[in-house]
């Protein structure tokens, strides 16, 4: 990280479930993409402070003393504090709840409201703006009641902006006790020009649409808290329109500082699918876990044959990996990168994650449309086809394939809860039930022969391997294997022995030993340091687990937001926040809260109460 950097963990994140944007502690907006989360970047101070832009903010006489998330919302706000003056600055991209209908519509507005509570300033606000990544030089023409640049947005406010010398618009405004001023930047159209009445209007508008989505938040149990913040920054990554979750709203933030591993992250993981269903199933979401299964089910409905594991909110390919040479990058982290090559990749445990979202949903719900099993048989057709040859696996490496553990797992997982599911449904005359059966007893069996070693009695990395893997704590999680079954509790042992980094947190692989493809450092996984939390729980160690949840949580910033790594002390790394750590934690959380039963987050849609079908229990399978 380079000297004056914001640290990743201390940002905190605004969305409109279209885009989102970051800020720093003192009142730069350092990331902000137009008109969605994948394109291109508007501001991305972020990834370079000169080349990239940003949006400043000062107070005169006055610094940040406090921030903090406008009770359930994603409206932030910073409270500068200096002799005799305390200014609250709220900042939001506003949305709106249509009367009579559920859902969170954007306004298109980045909107920044600034009320001064006491004493007597002046504000300075400037907006830095370099399109497309800093590729592009900004260019500003007057408009009635503001400016507009020209790849669109339009900037107003009261009172109005003017040019610097150097063509940057800059707000200037005296405020005494009382006063609010209002700048607004509109991305989507570059036409609405936003007064003080329409800034408070808009304030308020966001704040009670906020509000009004939390309160359907329907869990009060371990970590409520957090969990309750984690679900407010998943319903930011996912998009409105099309019911996908991005994995994060940023690209290319370093898992090492200064290191190489960058990554645009800006797109929707199908490894996501099944913990995005349950965790919203769960905590009482269930329009939302239904938009994300239509997404996935749409993909599914495609010819048979290789399911892309990455795609855009629109179901596109992602762009081509491309490099920007011209951006410094974060804390020096270089290459940038926009676009992503895993697309092209073969992860096996694609398919399992998506039946597993879909029996998942019909356990919960009893709702799957009739029609869905047909298209889900191609998934599950796919995988029987697929499952013997090696693949690139969910950490998607960039050396040569091999027959990683946890795909054939997965690959497990996609024929069981296909079994389940047709059975469920009724649907078993419709699809090969016994050829299913069977093809889930061979990877059963396949599994337990060559992705288990008895000369250390744990799982291991991959076939022949004697590495582990973080991957592995997912092994009792899915079912395939009880939580206290002995070969689970010695994996256990040794992912903590060799990958684990203390305080909880557990590395995903060690890159040497591995052979990644890159072999550079990177930070500890917080999904898999929140799995071990899980596992153990169904190991019956629940005072360990409780006390794993509760300091991995407090390793958070003070916004509660999560980025994908961290390290031994506490430097949060990666793209942020991270949807697949907040699902981790909320799935942690479940577990820890119902550790008396040593029940999993699966479990619950399978005892839900008013589903018929419900009651009935995974199965181990035949070959222990």
């Amino acid at each position: 990280m380079g000297q004056g950097t914001t640290g990743i963990g201390d940002h905190g994140f605004l969305s409109d479930c279209h885009t989102a944007a970051l800020t720093t502690p003192d009142g730069t907006v350092t990331w902000l993409c137009a008109p969605r989360f994948d394109g291109p970047a508007f501001l991305s101070g972020i990834l370079d402070p000169d080349r990239g832009g940003e949006w400043t903010l000062e107070v005169q006489g006055a610094r940040p003393a406090e921030r903090a998330y406008v009770d359930e919302t994603l409206v932030l706000e910073t409270l500068w504090r200096g002799d005799g003056v305390e200014v609250a600055v709220r900042d939001l991209l506003a949305v709106r709840t249509p009367g009579g209908k559920e859902g969170l519509y954007r306004e298109g507005v980045l909107v920044r409201l600034v009320e001064c509570r006491s004493g007597t300033t002046s504000v300075r606000s400037r907006l830095r703006a370099r399109p497309d990544f800093g590729r592009s030089e900004p260019r500003w023409e007057s408009v009635d009641g503001g400016l507009r640049e020209a790849s669109g947005p339009l900037l107003s406010g009261a009172p109005g902006p003017g040019l610097t010398g150097d063509g940057d618009p800059e707000f200037l405004v005296e405020l005494s006790e009382g006063d609010t001023a209002v700048f607004a930047l509109d991305y989507l159209h570059g036409e609405r020009r936003v007064d003080l009445g329409e800034g408070r209007a808009l304030l308020r508008g966001t704040v009670d649409a906020w509000r009004a989505w939390s309160a359907r938040t329907d869990y009060d149990g371990a970590g409520a808290t957090h969990v309750r913040r984690s679900a407010l920054t998943l319903r930011g990554l996912l998009h409105e329109e099309s019911g996908a979750l991005i994995a994060a709203p940023t690209t290319s933030l370093p898992e090492w500082p200064g290191g190489t591993r960058n990554w645009d992250y800006r797109y929707v993981w199908h490894r996501d699918a099944a913990l995005v269903v349950l965790a919203f199933l769960r905590l009482g979401h269930e329009a939302e876990a239904g938009s994300y299964l239509s997404f996935l089910l749409r993909v599914c409905g495609r010819p048979k044959g290789w399911l892309p594991p990455v795609e855009t909110v629109d179901e596109e390919p992602p762009p081509e990996e491309e490099v920007l040479d011209h951006l410094s990058g974060y804390g020096g982290a270089r290459p940038v990168r926009t676009g992503n090559a895993a697309y092209s990749q073969h992860q096996l445990d694609v398919y399992g994650h998506i039946l597993d979202a879909a029996l998942s949903y019909e356990d919960a719900t009893g709702s799957l449309p009739p029609d869905e099993l047909a298209r889900l048989a191609t998934v599950v057709e796919s995988a029987r086809e697929l499952w013997r040859e090696p693949d690139e696996g969910m950490w998607e490496v960039r050396s040569d394939p091999r027959h990683w553990t946890s795909s054939k797992v997965y690959a497990w997982v996609c024929l069981d809860r296909a079994v389940q599911l047709a059975e469920m449904t009724g649907g078993e005359d419709e699809v090969p039930l016994e050829a299913w059966r069977e093809e889930a007893r061979a990877i059963r069996r396949d599994v337990l022969d060559h992705g288990y070693d008895p000369s250390t009695g744990s799982f291991v990395q991959s076939y022949g391997a004697a590495n582990v893997d973080g991957s592995l704590l997912r092994i009792p999680l899915l079912g395939f294997l009880d939580g206290t079954d002995p070969r689970v509790l010695r994996t256990l042992e040794r992912v903590e022995a060799e990958l684990g980094e203390g305080g909880g947190l557990i590395r995903r692989y060690d890159p040497e030993e591995t052979g990644d493809g890159i072999g550079t450092p990177e930070g500890a996984f917080l999904l898999c340091s929140f799995d071990m939390v899980s596992a153990l729980v169904l190991a019956g160690r629940t005072d360990e687990a409780r006390e794993r949840f509760e300091r991995l949580c407090g390793s958070g910033g003070e916004l509660g937001l999560l980025a994908e790594e961290m390290t031994a002390d506490g430097t949060q790394l990666g793209n942020f926040p991270q949807a697949f750590t907040h699902l981790a934690l909320i799935e942690a959380a479940v577990n820890v809260d119902g550790a008396a039963d040593r029940e999993a987050l699966h479990d619950w849609a399978r005892t839900r109460s008013g589903n018929g079908g419900g009651t009935r229990r995974r199965r181990n399978g035949d070959d222990d």
